[in-house]
């Protein structure tokens, strides 16, 4: 069954958008927000330590059910709780928009050319420029837990820096990767179920790397409008953008929040109005292991730089186990496919050792990072990827 665009009206969105977040799906959040969840990251750190296992499930089925069946967005509050970190991780990308600005690297793909800085594939960037740092960074406990939540393990992490100047304009309202890269007219070509689909394969994040007020144009949002089946064919339509500018959210953030939010939520990064905020986020993009991140990541390469790192922050406490994981499944390809199964058969399961089980095998053993390279070698060899 093909979605059409005859069948598209307003007020079927205006019925999907007449439901309200009911507390009682949310528990865990402090409160709501113009009928969004916000919760507090350092209340929800001390439970979780006390009550362990059993509320981390909790969570993430809260944070899974209101991603799909509610509001379609969390606000973290202190989801990075070390200002300074933070501070140290904004400098390193301040470092490479510089960088790249000699070298003409001015690209976007919303704002006209030099009116906003983006990185692209910030993530593999920052980690060849500073490992302990980037270790640090993703380490963070809520995007793992978020991550977690939506798309299960070995998830795929890509992220995006974007920062936008004074007086950058704000988007137009639009649904993000995959389907939501498409025009209608490609959209319409897949099958109603895909539509449906689409949205299960990524979670949309956004990391506050400085405080948004409102005047800084934080991202606008219309909730609940993830569940309007005919969203990826609106693009172009001028009624559903009026209703959108009309009714519309905008939330702001202090530096360490961060918003996750399912990719067919109706969006739009805000107009920065302010005299002087440079309005830096992180965007994260996390992939499920099942489906096709939005940028190449060369994440063999990203895990030989990063694991010295990890070895000596693991032997002098720098980082818990917990916390070397995080950092490295942010990192190292988790998913054991695909690989030449003659090469590489499943021995004692029903798949091999993905990458990032290796390395993390090799943290909890201590190798050196002469013997993982190695190893990681045989495996470029065995899954039938180029090592350059």
């Amino acid at each position: 069954m093909l979605l059409r665009s005859p069948d598209i009206h307003l007020d079927d969105l205006l019925r999907v958008l007449a439901q309200r977040t009911d507390p009682a799906d949310c528990p865990l959040a402090t409160h709501l927000q113009d009928d969004v969840p916000v919760y507090d990251c350092a209340a929800l750190r001390e439970r979780l330590s006390a009550e362990g296992e059993a509320l981390r499930d909790t969570l993430m089925a809260e944070w899974a059910r209101v991603w799909e069946h509610g509001a379609g967005l969390v606000v973290l509050q202190g989801a990075f709780a070390d200002a300074g970190m933070v501070d140290a991780v904004t400098a390193r990308f301040q470092q490479i928009i510089e960088r790249e600005r000699l070298r003409g690297a001015v690209g976007d793909h919303f704002a006209k050319a030099g009116a906003n800085d983006r990185v692209w594939n910030a993530l593999e960037k920052l980690c060849q420029d500073d490992p302990a740092l980037f270790a640090r960074y993703y380490a963070n406990d809520m995007v793992a837990l978020a991550s977690e939540a939506w798309l299960g393990p070995a998830y795929q992490v890509t992220s995006q820096v974007n920062n936008v100047r004074p007086g950058g304009a704000a988007q137009t309202p639009h649904r993000d990767y995959h389907l939501g890269f498409c025009t209608p007219a490609q959209a319409a070509r897949y099958p109603a179920h895909v539509h449906h689909l689409s949205p299960m394969l990524t979670l949309q994040g956004a990391v506050a790397h400085v405080d948004m007020p409102l005047e800084s144009g934080p991202t606008l949002y219309l909730p609940h409008s993830q569940k309007y089946r005919h969203g990826y064919l609106v693009a172009d339509r001028e009624d559903f953008r009026a209703h959108f500018e009309q009714h519309r959210v905008q939330l702001p953030l202090k530096k360490g929040d961060a918003v996750f939010f399912n990719p067919a939520l109706l969006h739009a990064a805000g107009t920065n109005r302010s005299s002087d905020i440079q309005r830096m986020a992180n965007l994260l993009q996390v992939s499920s292991a099942f489906g096709r991140a939005m940028e190449t990541v060369n994440r063999d390469q990203m895990t030989r730089q990063l694991y010295p790192a990890l070895l000596a922050m693991r032997a002098d406490g720098t980082l818990s186990e917990d916390e070397a994981d995080r950092a490295l499944a942010a990192c190292a390809e988790g998913y054991a496919f695909p690989t030449d199964l003659d090469l590489d058969p499943p021995l004692g399961g029903l798949a091999p050792e993905s990458p990032q089980a290796v390395t993390r095998r090799a943290l909890r053993e201590g190798w050196s990072a002469d013997r993982l390279g190695a190893m990681l070698d045989t495996m470029v060899t065995r899954r039938g990827r180029d090592t350059a």
